[in-house]
C-alpha cells in the first residue's frame, strides 16, 4: 500500500473518531435538556424579608415575602425584591452554564460558566470571583414540577377584568 493511500485511511479513521464522539455528546443532550429543566435557585435578602426562587431559563417560579416585609417603605420593600430576583435568576443562569460546560465544554471548548460570569460582573457590578447570585445565596430546594396554567377558552378571553376597568 502507498504512503498517501495509507495516510488517506488514517485520516478517514481520524474522522470516524470524531464522529463517533460527536454522536455519544450530542446522545448526552437529552440528559442536559432534563438536568437544566430541574434548575432550580432559592435567595433570601439580607435581613429575610424576601425569597425568591429561580429556575430555567430565568423563570421566577416563586417570591416569598415574610410579615416584616409588609412593614417596609414600598421604594425598599421593591428595592429589595429586585435585589433578591436579580441574583435568584442569575444563579439559575450559572447553574444552566454549569450543565453545558459539563455536557460540551470539553469537546469543543466551551466556556459558558465564565462567559456568564463576566457578563454578570459587568451587568451587576460585581467581581467575577464573587457573581451577584452567591451573595447570600441559600442551599438549592428539591425541584418540584412547574404548574402549567390552564388553556383559556376565546370566550374567556375578559374573565380576568373588563378592558374598560381603570386599574
Amino acid at each position: 500500500m502507498s504512503a498517501q493511500m495509507e495516510q488517506l485511511i488514517a485520516q478517514f479513521e481520524n474522522f470516524q473518531a470524531k464522529v463517533r464522539q460527536a454522536e455519544a455528546r450530542f446522545a448526552e443532550v437529552g440528559d442536559m435538556q432534563e438536568r437544566i429543566a430541574r434548575v432550580e435557585t432559592t435567595v433570601t435578602s439580607p435581613s429575610g424579608e424576601v425569597t425568591v426562587v429561580a429556575g430555567a431559563g430565568g423563570t421566577v417560579t416563586d417570591l416569598r415575602l415574610s410579615a416584616g416585609a409588609m412593614r417596609l417603605e414600598a421604594g425598599h420593600l421593591s428595592s429589595v425584591i429586585m435585589s433578591t430576583l436579580q441574583k435568584a435568576v442569575a444563579g439559575a443562569a450559572q447553574q444552566q452554564a454549569g450543565i453545558v460546560d459539563d455536557t460540551f465544554g470539553e469537546a469543543f471548548g466551551l466556556k459558558t460558566s465564565e462567559q456568564v460570569r463576566e457578563a454578570q460582573a459587568e451587568a451587576f457590578g460585581t467581581t467575577e470571583e464573587e457573581p451577584a447570585s452567591q451573595q447570600q445565596q441559600q442551599p438549592q430546594q428539591p425541584s418540584r414540577p412547574a404548574r402549567r396554567p390552564a388553556p383559556r377558552d376565546d370566550d374567556d378571553y375578559f374573565d380576568d377584568g373588563s378592558f374598560l376597568r381603570r386599574s
